[in-house]
């Protein structure tokens, strides 16, 4: 049986996220419905990715009994109503990072999860690309030492994109870029770090534009990483250990290649049928077969993405956030 996917939110990563799914085998993953806030975009979705049903509010893809599991692409401000919704009428869900706009709201979505005996995971898709499962194969087999150094850059100019400058549409640096670096550091280090300092630069909307931060955790490991909407960065990553080094050259965020001790390997992905709007975004369509592998065995939550991972995530970004001196609506409720 396939999965049966249902699409909510008929935007551009929601676009990018059903053509990765198109590049999997349409006996096991197939999307039978999409929704969106008005009807006319949920049918001209629907016709571009020729999907039999569209629906004009999230209420009727919540109803629908033939999905087995929802992805959710509205921007993070929403995640918290939309996953209630999807999760209170007992459905499986991925949601696009990052999860929440702080941790109380994370812990209502893991909470809600729990309660309604559902399949929950954050859609961290770095973490299921082919260079990352080698990553974190090498780290387990001790392949560079002791781990001494992360760090990790990710900055790309949005300053023109209203999403990322605005306040009450959850923009701000960390939330949108530096979530990426983090959870390469959290997966690297498997643990929460006993230190934090941020310092970040904010715009007059408040939120933060460019933002550093060092990061201790146990045994001496220390960890880097710059996030900034102003301006192109390198967008790398390296692991750093007693006996060797892993980096990512560029697209930390979704790597296609791995130089580990001086020796390149590539990792492409899979070319798209459709026009994409974002970097190697037929990486996607990993995230959404451990969902699948997920469901077949019965369980509620990923091992390489676990409710636990979100809260830790989220945990951090709000340190960050409180250092650097951004504060959302959602913080005051």
């Amino acid at each position: 049986m396939a999965t049966r996917w249902g699409i909510c939110s008929a935007g551009k990563i929601s676009h990018d996220f059903t053509v990765a799914l198109k590049s999997l085998p349409p006996e096991d993953h197939q999307v039978v419905a999409v929704a969106a806030r008005k009807l006319g975009y949920a049918q001209e979705f629907a016709k571009k990715h020729n999907i039999a049903r569209a629906y004009g509010g999230y209420e009727e893809l919540a109803r629908d009994p033939d999905i087995d599991v929802v992805y959710i692409g509205v921007i993070h401000p929403y995640h918290l109503s939309t996953c209630l919704l999807f999760m209170n009428a007992k459905k499986n869900v991925l949601c696009e990072k990052p999860l929440a706009m702080n941790t109380k709201e994370v812990q209502e979505i893991l909470a809600s999860a729990k309660n309604n005996g559902v399949f929950f995971m954050e859609a961290v898709w770095t973490r299921f690309f082919p260079a990352s499962v080698e990553i974190r194969r090498l780290l387990a087999e001790g392949e560079v030492g002791e781990l001494k150094i992360v760090k990790s850059e990710f900055g790309v100019p949005l300053m023109h994109v209203a999403r990322s400058v605005r306040k009450e549409l959850g923009g701000g640096a960390m939330l949108d870029l530096g979530i990426y670096c983090l959870q390469f550091i959290c997966m690297v280090y498997r643990e929460k770090p006993e230190c934090i300092q941020a310092m970040g630069v904010c715009l007059e909307t408040g939120v933060d534009e460019t933002v550093v931060v060092t990061l201790k955790f146990s045994k001496n490991r220390m960890a880097v990483f710059t996030c900034s909407m102003g301006v192109q960065l390198s967008n790398d990553a390296i692991i750093v250990g007693t006996k060797g080094t892993i980096r990512i050259p560029e697209h930390m965020w979704c790597p296609t290649s791995l130089v580990v001790n001086g020796k390149e390997t590539q990792y492409p992905v899979p070319e798209p049928y459709l026009p994409l709007n974002f970097t190697n975004s037929t990486g996607m369509r990993y995230e959404a077969e451990e969902v699948r592998q997920c469901l077949l065995k019965g369980l509620k939550e990923s091992a390489v993405m676990s409710h636990a991972d979100s809260l830790l995530l989220a945990e951090v970004e709000d340190e960050v956030r409180r250092q650097v001196g951004v504060v959302y609506t959602q913080d005051c409720q």
